[in-house]
């Protein structure tokens, strides 16, 4: 498993696609998670990069969080409204860590504010999961061909072109 920045020097491909659609979209991806009856459960979220870690947060309560908390797998997919993915597509998956960590979570709300105005400081987390990624994957189109990029924990990306 890999934190962000681990997975991001191993692999730079997927992660540049990842990082550069993540903020193209006000960075909204799609979160799925394992419901308790075992179907998949799709969820708009935003992730965050802090601290050299992937972040999944929000609001308290929700169902979306009892599935980790109850089956820490997890897909994060980059937002896609172009069916021509004329700027790329990423996904990245593995499982999450619930951190109980009053220090960490104020300063994440103190990054927060700093960045978006978003007004969490002094706050009390519920939740704060931190992603171990474990694989990805990425696709890129180019001039009449289409890069689909892999990575898995404990290797090196590998890029398939097709025409």
């Amino acid at each position: 498993m890999a934190s962000w920045d681990e997975f991001a020097a191993v692999a730079p491909r997927i992660a540049e696609v990842f990082a550069r659609r993540h903020a193209a979209t006000g960075e909204l991806c799609m979160l799925a998670t394992l419901r308790a009856d075992g179907f998949p459960r799709i969820s708009p979220m935003e992730p965050r990069f802090f601290e050299g870690e992937l972040w999944i947060g929000g609001m308290p309560g929700t169902a979306k969080f009892r599935d980790l908390l109850a089956d820490p797998r997890f897909s994060l997919h980059t937002a896609t409204v172009d069916t021509h993915v004329s700027e790329g597509d990423a996904k990245v998956w593995g499982t999450v860590e619930d951190v109980q960590d009053p220090a960490l979570h104020q300063r994440f709300a103190e990054d927060l504010y700093a960045r978006i105005g978003f007004d969490l400081r002094g706050r009390t987390f519920d939740h704060f999961f931190r992603a171990d990624i474990v694989g990805a994957a990425s696709v890129w189109v180019g001039d009449n061909h289409l890069d689909v990029t892999t990575w898995k924990a404990g290797g090196e990306e590998r890029v398939v072109r097709k025409h």
